[in-house]
């Protein structure tokens, strides 16, 4: 990881997100209709770690990009040198346009997107850029999915701005829990850290506030009480009981 850098002020970047909806130019747009982003107006984001959680199309994944864009990072993932692009879509940026962040700091010494479905278009344009692809002993690309992802935020994240969205997708149940260490790593390094997840593992980090995502907006949640949490104890506490209920009723 990135060492503290002497004389950048360190995190956390930013206070709270806001959506102006006067620069809204297509409310009718699927992002402003979503149940949970219908209504919604302003986030705060915990000074260390923020998660996003909720159902599939439950808007998570919607503002975490808008917000990643909004702060000048690349739709697909990446750094902020990272401006490539393999698939064009004329209103992507619509809510991203529409908002606005309330900084801490005007300087980010380092912010990144990373998604786990695009990690293989990020190596590549690693590659492209010549800023060397290896970010440790191999290539990116000659590492598996988890261990591609484990070795980008071990060997570039540091004290930065951090978008992560869905990041158990690369990740085994063990890798999780290492992953657990790694965020502890970072937000010791004064990283700021906003994450899509549907990880009960990952979602367990305690310096963070978990946002819920429903039908009924966006509303801060306990962490034993997201749906995520419930169901995976319900289902370890007896697999076969639950396995029975689902098949019976197939």
């Amino acid at each position: 990881m990135k060492r503290l850098k002497p004389g950048i002020t360190p995190g956390p970047y930013i206070e709270c997100v806001v959506l102006d909806r006067s620069r809204i130019v297509s409310p009718e747009h699927y992002e402003f209709q979503i149940p949970a982003l219908r209504e919604f107006s302003k986030l705060d984001l915990h000074p260390q770690v923020t998660f996003f959680v909720g159902e599939n199309g439950s808007g998570k994944s919607t503002l975490l990009e808008a917000l990643a864009i909004a702060c000048g990072l690349n739709a697909e993932g990446g750094s902020r040198n990272m401006q490539f692009e393999t698939h064009s879509e004329p209103n992507r940026y619509l809510m991203a346009k529409a908002l606005r962040v309330r900084r801490y700091h005007g300087l980010v010494p380092d912010a990144w997107f990373l998604r786990a479905e695009s990690l293989f278009n990020v190596a590549t344009e690693i590659e492209n850029l010549a800023v060397g692809g290896s970010y440790g002993e191999r290539s990116l690309h000659e590492q598996s999915h988890g261990e591609a992802f484990m070795s980008l935020i071990e060997n570039r994240f540091g004290q930065g701005l951090y978008f992560l969205d869905e990041p158990e997708a690369a990740l085994s149940p063990q890798r999780q829990l290492e992953f657990l260490v790694l965020l502890d790593q970072l937000v010791a390094m004064h990283a700021q850290l906003v994450i899509a997840t549907h990880s009960p593992i990952i979602m367990s980090y305690p310096q963070a506030q978990i946002y819920r995502f429903h039908e009924r907006g966006i509303e801060p949640v306990a962490y034993r009480d997201t749906e995520h949490y419930r169901v995976t104890k319900r289902f370890l506490e007896s697999p076969e009981r639950m396995l029975r209920h689902l098949l019976d009723e197939e």
